[in-house]
């Protein structure tokens, strides 16, 4: 597992606690540009469906973000989709965006950069 940052273990925390608040495949949690945190998880309604980082990235614009620099998504087999990779693009910081993969007690098994 990586070394990661304090600011770093705060997403780690907050995705896990919003993906086993309502017990979802995923949970993604992320820090902007200004040091804002989101947290969401996947939406699964017969009407909506969206990834966890689709989720947490909308709310992150709604609420006037310039952009993000760091991603946590957890989930049973994390990976990052190639939308969710293109929606953290869209919206990635000048540096770009850290994106850490890890399963559900929130141990990262891998880390990339977009």
């Amino acid at each position: 597992m990586p070394d990661l940052s304090a600011e770093d273990r705060k997403l780690v925390t907050l995705a896990r606690a919003t993906r086993a608040r309502i017990q979802a495949a995923e949970g993604a949690a992320v820090r902007d540009t200004d040091g804002r945190t989101y947290a969401a998880a996947t939406v699964d309604l017969p009407s909506l469906q969206l990834t966890a980082v689709q989720a947490v990235v909308a709310m992150a614009v709604a609420s006037g973000s310039a952009g993000v620099d760091a991603c946590v998504v957890l989930g049973e087999s994390p990976e990052l989709a190639e939308r969710d990779a293109a929606a953290l693009g869209d919206f990635a910081g000048t540096a770009g965006v850290t994106v850490h993969l890890g399963d559900p007690r929130g141990t990262i098994v891998e880390t990339r950069a977009i």
